[in-house]
């Protein structure tokens, strides 16, 4: 057996339910699932978030004299953000007018940071967590949950 058949993608597309657990379909349209592409753990960009994670545990412990700190709620909400804003690639399917004109980063951010979509914010950290939505043998562009 060739072991390199089991790698990962580094990309996969998680379709968003409503609060629910409902699939989102734009406008209806079964062909157009609403969808977060996101980097995945074999990705070089989810490594940076970790790395970026443990370097905040550790500043914060530093901080308060070597004992573990806890984030504010809203460290948290801001941290999340910028973690999930970091590894997302594309939205499909959807837009996010509070954002106004931003794209990219500053357009991933606003969305997470905005905490009445934050069931849609925990499908991603579920789902970017779970090894087989980026298996290599299904195309990076198919629905997971």
């Amino acid at each position: 057996m060739d072991i390199t058949s089991q790698s990962v993608a580094d990309t996969a597309a998680i379709h968003l339910k409503n609060a629910d657990g409902e699939f989102l379909y734009s406008g209806g349209n079964p062909d157009k699932p609403v969808r977060v592409v996101v980097y995945g753990p074999s990705s070089k960009q989810y490594s940076a978030v970790e790395a970026r994670q443990t370097a905040r545990v550790l500043k914060r412990r530093e901080d308060n004299d070597g004992k573990p700190a806890l984030p504010t709620p809203e460290q948290r909400v801001t941290e999340q953000a910028e973690d999930l804003a970091a590894i997302t690639v594309a939205f499909e399917n959807f837009t996010y007018p509070p954002a106004g004109d931003k794209q990219g980063y500053d357009l991933f951010f606003a969305f997470y940071a905005d905490q009445k979509l934050g069931f849609m914010h925990n499908q991603v950290l579920k789902a970017v967590q779970n090894w087989g939505n980026f298996r290599s043998d299904s195309n990076p562009a198919s629905p997971t949950s």
